[in-house]
């Protein structure tokens, strides 16, 4: 409690007593408490780099694996062919009476562009450089022969035939391809919203009439005819006959060329 105490010293000047106050009890032995301390706990960004700190790490232990030959990660962007194609459907069937006497390859490289008259090419237009490796196989007909094609005399066989005809050419799409496409700017927007798979087909079409014409300039024909005969005389001469003749009748401007089936 407070305790008033006079000062005797007061008493013997002039000035005014002081009155001098001491305090005393638990009040003096008081202090101020401390501020409180703020709670530690989670927050959203202690959080965050936890996450990014241990990503970091995972990424770093499969990259040394891998590297080490510890074991195999693969291709973390590698994609999954799914084949949704449905079972195919028999449309027909035919009989084969064509023998495949000779088969040639060959490359041919089409060029072609189309042209806007009233834009330059660099606006409107297109010019593609296709090559196209394909095959034309020349083919003899034995469905046709008529009953006196073939002539036995004794020890001797002679045999008629029609030319060899040349069969369908067949673009083979693994080797050939687009070699150099140059389209105008008004072209390549409007490609954008259509699809170019009649291009394509038309690319394949025009080069299969070029391998065909390259076929009728070479000596494929010659070549069927040579080994159709060395066909005829090896199996007819297994059946006992010593002299076998094949003659090849005169192609004509109709039968030049087979007809696609």
């Amino acid at each position: 409690m407070p305790t008033l105490l006079d000062d005797r010293t007061t008493r013997r000047g002039s000035r005014p007593p002081e009155v001098v106050v001491r305090v005393t009890g638990d009040d003096a032995r008081r202090k101020p408490a401390p501020a409180p301390r703020p709670r530690r706990g989670l927050t959203v960004r202690g959080v965050v780099t936890t996450a990014l700190l241990g990503a970091v790490a995972l990424g770093l232990f499969l990259l040394v694996g891998a590297v080490a030959g510890l074991f195999s990660i693969g291709n973390p962007f590698g994609t999954t062919q799914v084949d949704r194609t449905p079972p195919a459907l028999l449309k027909q069937l035919s009989n084969l009476s064509d023998y495949h006497a000779a088969q040639g390859t060959f490359m041919v490289q089409v060029d072609v562009e189309d042209d806007v008259d009233i834009l330059p090419s660099f606006l409107a237009g297109e010019r593609t450089i296709f090559k196209a490796i394909g095959t034309v196989d020349a083919t003899v007909d034995f469905s046709i022969l008529s009953t006196d094609a073939v002539q036995v005399h004794d020890q001797t066989v002679d045999v008629t035939l029609p030319p060899p005809a040349y069969a369908r050419p067949v673009v083979d799409p693994t080797r050939s391809e687009v070699i150099d496409r140059d389209r105008g700017l008004f072209t390549r927007v409007g490609d954008v919203f259509s699809d170019d798979t009649n291009n394509e087909r038309a690319l394949y079409l025009l080069a299969g009439q070029k391998l065909g014409a390259a076929a009728k300039e070479s000596h494929l024909r010659d070549r069927a005819q040579r080994n159709t005969s060395l066909m005829l005389e090896g199996l007819l001469g297994r059946l006992g006959y010593t002299d076998v003749n094949v003659v090849f009748e005169k192609p004509t401007l109709a039968g030049a060329a087979k007809p696609a089936h």
